[in-house]
């Protein structure tokens, strides 16, 4: 990792092996809304287990996140289908990133083209 000032750089990569499954997470604002977009473009994508919320983003509860992050084994890669999906601020999507860096898990958001590993690149449409 790099050090910067005695700190480490929690944006530094992690080595990983990327032997792993690309997996997938979805989530809408309300029950009425409908994932099936979001759940095309991650099978797509080539997503073999994909989690999916229907709760607000401001909720902290959203159980099928972090059943996601607990499934996510080193080498795995989460994908998303954009980062307002995923995060509810600029500062949660900063946590959660590099809370999977830490585990050597990568990140892929579809529509912002966003790769963290840069080094295996799942499907686009």
């Amino acid at each position: 990792m790099l050090e910067t000032s005695g700190d480490t750089d929690p944006l530094a990569p992690e080595p990983a092996v990327l032997t792993g499954a690309f997996v997938g997470y979805a989530r809408v604002s309300t029950k009425a809304q409908l994932l099936d977009r979001q759940i095309h473009a991650l099978t797509e994508a080539g997503c073999i287990r994909i989690f999916a919320d229907k709760k607000s983003g401001k909720n902290a509860e959203r159980e099928e996140l972090w059943k996601a992050l607990d499934y996510l084994r080193p080498g795995d890669i989460l994908v998303v289908p954009s980062l307002d999906r995923l995060g509810r601020s600029i500062q949660d999507l900063i946590a959660l990133v590099t809370g999977l860096r830490k585990r050597g898990v990568g990140f892929t958001s579809l529509h912002e083209s966003l790769d963290t590993l840069h080094r295996r690149s799942v499907r686009r449409e």
